[in-house]
């Protein structure tokens, strides 16, 4: 009860972030076009009581009234092109550490 309560007064929020080059997020009628290294672009439909907003083409905010929902529509986002390891790149939360690991050690040494 507690956190419908908050969601009413003063809502919940869940911001992401991407990163890449060429990655960018542009806000459509009624949801968001992910251009995030695929073929095509991505189109994300907001449900019912959630919003998108778009900062800089890099940074999504997820407003809504329902705590789980703004929860579960960024874990979603975040699904279409989760952090990778090796150069970062991906969708992430703000704030989130990405573990970033080293490349294959032999492949300066080969060419020379």
């Amino acid at each position: 009860i507690r956190n419908m309560i908050q969601g009413v007064s003063q809502g919940y929020s869940k911001t992401l972030e991407i990163h890449g080059v060429g990655y960018k997020a542009e806000p459509q009628a009624g949801g968001l076009k992910l251009t995030v290294g695929f073929s095509h672009p991505v189109d994300v439909r907001a449900p019912a009581g959630i919003r998108f907003t778009v900062d800089g083409n890099t940074v999504i905010r997820v407003d809504g009234v329902d705590k789980e929902l703004v929860g579960q529509v960024a874990a979603e986002l975040r699904r279409v092109r989760p952090p990778e390891p090796y150069q970062g790149k991906g969708i992430r939360y703000q704030g989130e550490h990405v573990r970033r690991k080293a490349g294959k050690t032999g492949a300066t040494a080969a060419k020379a």
